[in-house]
């Protein structure tokens, strides 16, 4: 009987969501350097990435599920949720998730890249999320900051401790020869932070399957 008990008083003990293994967030840049045929790539790419058979074999590599979050960024100001915290435990799930993505209308257009500024909006969106073991915030952008403050200084002002910032460095639209470069010094941070790149908009899609692969098959207890 005191077996039984202390079964279930451990089954209600408060904790993370069926265990999350990983709160995700990602980025994506909607400043004024992406003209409309590229934010079309970049949403209809996402979209594609999350559902590829060796993102969701990744996704699904653990029965601790992930949660995932997406925003659009540009300016200071314009930050806008496209997919709120969602716990992707199933295939079901995930396709759910991307169809949110896939039929999303631009949030905005017509301002700078205020990178800092989108670090720090993330950084505060993690409370509104469940609790998880890791936390990650994935960023996708095609030109170096230019509005706000750096992200050097979001590092200083918002709660990123902790948090691993990975980025997606999308080359030759804006003449930006050493993107790769500025964001592996300006914007990753964290244990095995790192920069994908894609060389254009036409390579977003390859390159977030595999940035997301290697994200979350990390997180991935006693995944292969």
């Amino acid at each position: 009987m005191i077996r039984w008990l202390f079964f279930f008083a451990a089954m209600l003990m408060p904790g993370p969501v069926l265990g999350c293994r990983l709160a995700l967030i990602l980025a994506l840049d909607v400043s004024s350097s992406v003209d409309p045929a590229e934010y079309d790539l970049q949403r209809t790419g996402l979209a594609t990435a999350m559902v590829a058979p060796e993102v969701e074999a990744a996704f699904l590599a653990s029965p601790a599920p992930v949660a995932l979050a997406v925003f659009e960024w540009s300016g200071r100001f314009n930050q806008e949720i496209v997919l709120p915290w969602t716990i992707i435990g199933s295939a079901t799930e995930l396709r759910a998730a991307s169809s949110v993505v896939a039929t999303r209308r631009r949030s905005t257009t017509g301002y700078q890249t205020a990178l800092g500024h989108a670090l720090g909006y993330a950084s505060r969106y993690f409370d509104e999320g469940p609790e998880c073991s890791a936390r990650t915030i994935d960023i996708s952008g095609d030109g170096e900051s230019n509005h706000g403050y750096p992200p050097a200084q979001a590092y200083d002002i918002f709660p990123l401790e902790g948090v691993t910032v990975n980025a997606l460095a999308i080359g030759r639209s804006v003449g930006t020869d050493n993107l790769e470069v500025y964001y592996r010094r300006q914007v990753i941070r964290g244990p095995g932070a790192f920069v994908e790149e894609a060389t254009d908009y036409l390579d977003f899609e390859r390159a977030m399957r595999q940035k997301l692969r290697r994200e979350v098959l990390s997180f991935a207890i006693g995944a292969r």
